[in-house]
């Protein structure tokens, strides 16, 4: 499973470019199965769950060459939809959560798509309801095997229709989304998810000879083609891991630079560090934080009530950072509610930063009130397990801040989402060893 031995109390400094998007790969190659032409994909992460996702392609039929660090190309010309139906890919797909997004390209093109329950994250229920409903209001017909936990969607030809999103869920709206380039007239999706990857995945579509309007806002409208081509694209880089070095610098007093930001793409993210007291200074599109040798002091709302930071569907705060911010509240002046609406089990790791010496209110499965130490009390070093790729990250840069070396077991779950952490790490000066 992997360890990571920390030395933690150190200043780093230098400069750290964020890797490609995670979430947003994700979309993007299973986008790749809506045409039998090449696709050539730049800036993919070299990180576990993509790195799934790509040998679930190779077993699809994918023809995947990569040409360099980060660019491949894709062909799709000749998909294996036997296997589809194997024992083999009832284990390969169970293993990543970003699996379900073959299903809307499947079904599209070749008439049916399946896959087994996806795992993921324990972060709570995280349903598929959107996925399908979207599906079958385009005509798919549904089935789903409750003894294997196995769904499956067919249909001849999807016809396009009107709906509204029950959630405005990232992954469904992209799987409809790729289901409805194909479909015959017009679809329109109201309450659609419009964060940065997905227009990014519009945005490709299109140069594919998609027609999609629309994109940015919660209404997109769709009018299906007879097929598509191939095209060239680039990734954004990830914003959590944006907002991860943000937390990072703050927490380990540092001086640090995170390059090519793509910084019209963060939304309110700045703005949140800044509410905690963080200076974020824009220079180009690089981001430079100051070394915080004074802390830094939360604000509170203007009626002088305590700040409460919580997340939304774009444009507001993502979920995926609430774990950074809660960290990086331990040290600051003041207090601040995290409320984390989405995921009912995502606040369950700060009984560790208790243990460490955080002085956290866990109020609910939702709420936790954060009251900051100032840097008057350091963290003290401890042993822990990470229990998902965000809180595994928040972790990592507790013990970075902390006295003493601290140990991180299951390093797995942080792999999934960052790409070679402890080498970047180091590059910069952190003390970090991966052991075995």
């Amino acid at each position: 499973m992997g360890i990571f031995k920390i030395e933690g109390g150190h200043q780093l400094k230098g400069s750290i470019q964020p890797q490609g998007a995670k979430n947003e790969a994700l979309q993007i190659l299973c986008a790749v199965l809506l045409t039998p032409e090449k696709v050539t994909i730049n800036n993919i992460p070299d990180i576990v769950d993509v790195n799934k996702l790509i040998n679930l392609l190779r077993k699809l039929g994918v023809k995947v060459e990569k040409l360099s660090k980060g660019t491949y190309t894709f062909q799709a010309d000749q998909v294996d939809l036997d296997y589809l139906e194997s024992d083999e890919f009832k284990v390969d797909g169970r293993g990543l959560r970003g699996s379900i997004m073959i299903v809307g390209p499947l079904l599209a093109r070749f008439g049916k798509g399946y896959i087994p329950k996806p795992g993921g994250d324990k972060i709570g229920r995280r349903r598929l309801d959107t996925h399908f409903e979207g599906l079958i209001n385009l005509g798919a017909k549904f089935r789903y095997s409750k003894e294997e936990q196995f769904y499956g969607v067919e249909a001849e030809r999807l016809k396009g229709s009107y709906m509204l999103l029950e959630e405005a869920s990232v992954t469904g709206t992209a799987n409809i989304v790729m289901a409805a380039v194909l479909a015959e007239g017009q679809t329109t999706i109201y309450n659609a998810a419009c964060e940065p990857y997905l227009q990014q995945l519009c945005k490709m579509l299109n140069r594919m000879g998609a027609k999609i309007s629309g994109v940015g806002s919660n209404m997109l409208i769709i009018d299906g083609v007879e097929n598509l081509g191939g095209t060239e694209h680039t990734m954004l880089p990830d914003m959590i891991e944006i907002g991860s070095w943000i937390g990072l610098a703050a927490m380990t007093k540092s001086e640090l630079t995170i390059t090519n930001v793509s910084w019209n793409d963060l939304g309110v993210i700045p703005n949140i560090f800044r509410k905690l007291g963080i200076t974020v200074e824009k220079r180009g599109d690089d981001i430079f934080i100051p070394a915080h040798t004074d802390g830094y002091e939360i604000q509170n709302f203007i009626d002088g009530s305590i700040l409460t930071i919580a997340d939304a569907p774009w444009p507001g705060f993502t979920p995926d950072l609430l774990s950074i911010v809660l960290v990086v509240a331990t040290q600051a002046r003041g207090s601040v509610l995290i409320h984390q609406k989405m995921f009912e089990s995502r606040l369950f790791f700060v009984d560790k930063l208790i243990d460490m010496g955080a002085k956290i209110i866990l109020c609910d499965p939702h709420r936790a009130t954060v009251i900051g130490h100032d840097f008057k009390s350091t963290l003290k070093a401890t042993t822990m397990t990470s229990p998902d790729i965000r809180a595994g990250v928040s972790l990592l840069i507790a013990a970075l801040s902390a006295r003493g070396t601290s140990t991180i077991m299951n390093i797995n779950q942080i792999d999934r989402g960052y790409e070679n952490i402890d080498e970047r790490l180091r590059a910069i000066g952190a003390k970090i060893e991966r052991l075995d």
